[in-house]
């Protein structure tokens, strides 16, 4: 059943969505706007302001304002939490608003409407709690001349510049929201263009939280336009950054220009690894959708699957016949569970893989070309492919592709495994599927990955820190740990006697 017909939110009907900045909704500078396209059909559903660098000047100097001399400052905890608690209640009431959005602009499939709410409202609520948990600690000096008393204070570290990807909205919105509210800063957002719609939403509904003006910001636009402006920016204090690994060292370059503060979230090849002893009927299907999840459209999926020699052919026979079970089609479809890639450009980038594989001599058993058949052929898609045979020099096994592509290679020991494992330049997500604890420990302390997943894959709480070693970047996303890139800590000295 498609759910659109009848349930196409109000806010799509809308004028061209604006900016806001400093608690106001302003056209671009410029004027200009931008359209975003359904990935399902290929149709423009809403045009966007766009956003340069006048505009990102302008909410740069709101966020200063409001953080420097503005009330928020005057904010207690308890407020701080009672502005979060209050927006995870809006985000909840109007959540299949939401769903609808991200099906509609970025092609997540309906059907995963109700996990994802979990998600975003699990994060928000344990954001609002940390919101009274910020403290600093007393601490035993050893100064000798007198008598002194010393603790430390921790304090938001200013103005954050938030760039947001296209393949996960709220989830990652609420990320890099969640912190800032948090602890008392301020902040710039801006999402990519191309899945801006859900941001503008959550904004429009933060507005209604009583959040002074100025706290939250958004400037839609381009990347080589507002957010190269905010990577620059001298008034931003830290930029917060989730993408790829050249727009992330370009980032970084931009960053030195105040030494600001920069956590990155890059991308990925991640290592799925199956032992001979594993539950096969829980690590097929686990193993498939660690990799087809979200059309394969995840930095952490599991992309490169590392099989035990003793069941490489029975494991790949079964991974191909389920993937050619699984329902490629409109991300408004209630039984779809592959939605389109989310734009045109991606579809090439993926198709492009599909031929370098075949190429370089890897085999294809499922899926492989684009969906081209009556009623899906205006959409980006692509079905679940599985390459077996694929060699560990091959670009399809070290690349990134982000899409629903999955290379097998057979191993014959743990200790191969593990190097296989490592032999990437990424370190983000792992799994480990195996009956055996002591194989489970061997790689969950010798993968060099910020998460291992045993006998399951990509499971996320709002209180397990998730990021990356190596190029897929530095910092974490929500946990406690997350918390220490959004306050400078200081140390206060006070002598007594």
């Amino acid at each position: 059943m498609n759910v659109m017909a009848k349930n196409l939110p109000a806010f799509l009907n809308s004028a061209p969505k604006k900016l806001l900045i400093g608690g106001e909704w302003v056209d671009a500078a410029t004027g200009k706007t931008f359209d975003t396209v359904n990935p399902s059909t290929g149709e423009v559903i809403a045009r966007i302001a766009e956003g340069d660098r006048e505009d990102v000047d302008r909410a740069v100097a709101a966020a200063r304002r409001a953080f420097d001399d503005g009330p928020w400052r005057r904010f207690k905890p308890y407020d701080r939490q009672d502005i979060i608690l209050k927006l995870a209640d809006l985000v909840d009431r109007n959540f299949e608003e939401f769903a609808l959005i991200d099906a509609m602009e970025m092609g997540e499939p309906i059907a995963r409407r109700n996990n994802a709410r979990r998600r975003v409202l699990s994060l928000l609520r344990y954001y609002a709690g940390m919101a009274t948990a910020i403290h600093g600690e007393t601490v035993e000096n050893s100064m000798l001349g007198g008598d002194f008393t010393t603790f430390t204070r921790k304090e938001p570290v200013g103005v954050v510049g938030a760039i947001v990807p296209w393949n996960g909205p709220m989830v990652s919105w609420i990320w890099k929201l969640g912190p800032v509210l948090a602890t008392g800063c301020t902040a710039v957002y801006k999402p990519s263009e191309e899945a801006s719609l859900s941001a503008i939403r959550l904004a429009e509904l933060l507005c209604e939280t009583g959040i002074p003006d100025g706290v939250v910001n958004v400037v839609t636009g381009f990347g080589h336009g507002a957010g190269a402006a905010l990577a620059e920016h001298p008034g931003v204090d830290k930029i917060a950054f989730t993408g790829s690994v050249e727009t992330g060292q370009k980032i970084l370059m931009a960053s030195a220009g105040n030494l600001k503060r920069v956590t990155l979230e890059l991308g990925g090849k991640s290592p799925d690894i199956v032992f001979a002893d594993a539950d096969m009927d829980l690590a097929v299907p686990g193993a498939a959708m660690a990799c087809f999840g979200n059309t394969g459209q995840v930095c952490s999926a599991g992309t490169r699957l590392l099989i035990e020699d003793k069941i490489y052919d029975e494991f790949n026979e079964r991974l191909a016949a389920y993937a050619k079970t699984l329902k490629v089609g409109s991300a408004l479809e209630t039984d779809t569970q592959i939605g389109p890639l989310v734009s045109a450009k991606q579809l090439a980038r993926v198709t492009s893989y599909l031929d370098l594989g075949r190429q370089e001599g890897a085999k294809v058993i499922s899926g492989g070309a684009r969906v081209t058949d009556a009623g899906r052929d205006k959409g980006y898609f692509v079905p679940p492919t599985v390459f077996r045979d694929v060699k560990p020099e091959m670009r399809i096994a070290r690349e990134e592709i982000f899409g629903p592509v999955v290379g097998t290679m057979p191993f014959s020991t743990i200790e191969e495994a593990a190097k296989r494992g490592n032999d990437t330049h990424f370190g983000l997500g792992s799994g480990v599927w195996t009956r055996d604890v002591g194989k489970a420990h061997y790689l969950a302390n010798n993968i060099r990955a910020g998460s291992v997943w045993i006998n399951c894959y990509q499971m996320m709480d709002a209180a397990m820190p998730f990021g990356g070693y190596k190029m897929s970047g530095y910092g974490r996303e929500s946990g406690i740990a997350q918390f220490d890139d959004y306050l400078n800590v200081k140390a206060v000295w006070i002598r007594t006697a």
